[in-house]
């Protein structure tokens, strides 16, 4: 079954940009587009950076960056959460391969 795409309107630092999306990745699409138009509006009011196109590749930089972070943090979870899913089952499989008896 394929999935239908529909039109959205986005609008990050006052002009807006006409899209097609999944109609089950709007909202999350939505949210992504306010918060790249936040980061950059708040580049923008700094006065540090000039220029849109310098605006919008810094705010893709910066929120690159934090992407990043975030995905390692994750990998570092997900291999504490391994190791200590293989302690707890070599653990029950003690208690089960050595009964103690009463």
């Amino acid at each position: 079954m394929t999935q239908k795409f529909q039109p959205i309107s986005l609008t990050i630092m006052s002009k807006e940009y006409k899209i097609a999306c999944d109609p089950d990745e709007r909202d999350t699409l939505v949210r992504s587009a306010q918060l790249l138009d936040q980061q950059m509006r708040k580049m923008r009011d700094t006065g540090k950076i000039n220029g849109s196109d310098r605006i919008a590749v810094m705010a893709a930089l910066n929120l690159s960056h934090e992407l990043e972070i975030v995905k390692n943090q994750n990998a570092l979870l997900s291999q504490q959460l391994g190791e200590c899913l293989d302690h707890i089952r070599n653990k029950i499989e003690n208690v089960l391969d050595n009964p103690q008896t009463e």
